[in-house]
């Protein structure tokens, strides 16, 4: 018999993702036109660099909104601490934001390092990377979410980590090193 895919690529679309994606997009547009004039005085090609980090950041956020699996989000989970650390350096002859964007991007890893650990215990005991499919083991009770505790833990620690919650908020306040819409980007 044939094997089964073990992750896929799609969009899941329900009501919650719905309503993130309207978030997400509202944001990123209010973010991107208040950036037309708070970087007038930037050359052309610094705002072309500019609005590509931004875009790839906003299409980041919205593939974690409508992932269907971890594997999908985790992949856009990288992007977004890509594009943090671009958006932080994004002045990078100057040191103190290449500094910020490296310890920014060191920090997040740790916690990304736990989420994909989270990841793969969940699957280990699931068989599965689908939303929907864990979903409805959760739903049953299924045997194979014991452990649970520990394996949620791990994922907090991944989002801990991207959203700068302790420990690993020592890198946010360099943060503000990037532009201010950057900031008000990935505060939001």
């Amino acid at each position: 018999s044939e094997g089964r895919a073990l992750a896929t690529i799609g969009v899941l679309v329900d009501a919650d993702s719905t309503i993130m994606l309207v978030l997400v997009t509202l944001v990123a547009l209010l973010v991107q036109l208040y950036s037309i004039g708070y970087l007038s005085d930037e050359p052309a090609t610094a705002l072309g660099r500019y609005y590509t980090y931004q875009s790839l950041f906003a299409f980041s956020m919205m593939g974690i909104v409508l992932a269907p699996n971890f594997v999908q989000l985790f992949i856009c989970w990288e992007l977004v601490g890509l594009c943090s650390y671009l958006l932080i350096g994004y002045w990078y002859p100057r040191p103190a934001a290449a500094r910020a964007a490296v310890k920014a991007f060191w920090i997040t890893k740790a916690g990304d390092a736990f989420f994909l650990i989270g990841i793969v215990m969940l699957w280990s005991r699931t068989g599965t990377f689908d939303f929907s499919e864990l979903f409805e083991l959760a739903q049953g009770g299924g045997e194979a979410l014991a452990g649970l505790g520990l394996v949620t833990f791990f994922i907090y620690l991944g989002a801990a980590g991207k959203s700068a919650q302790f420990p690993f908020h020592v890198w946010l306040p360099d943060a503000m090193e990037g532009p201010t819409p950057v900031s008000a980007l990935i505060h939001a």
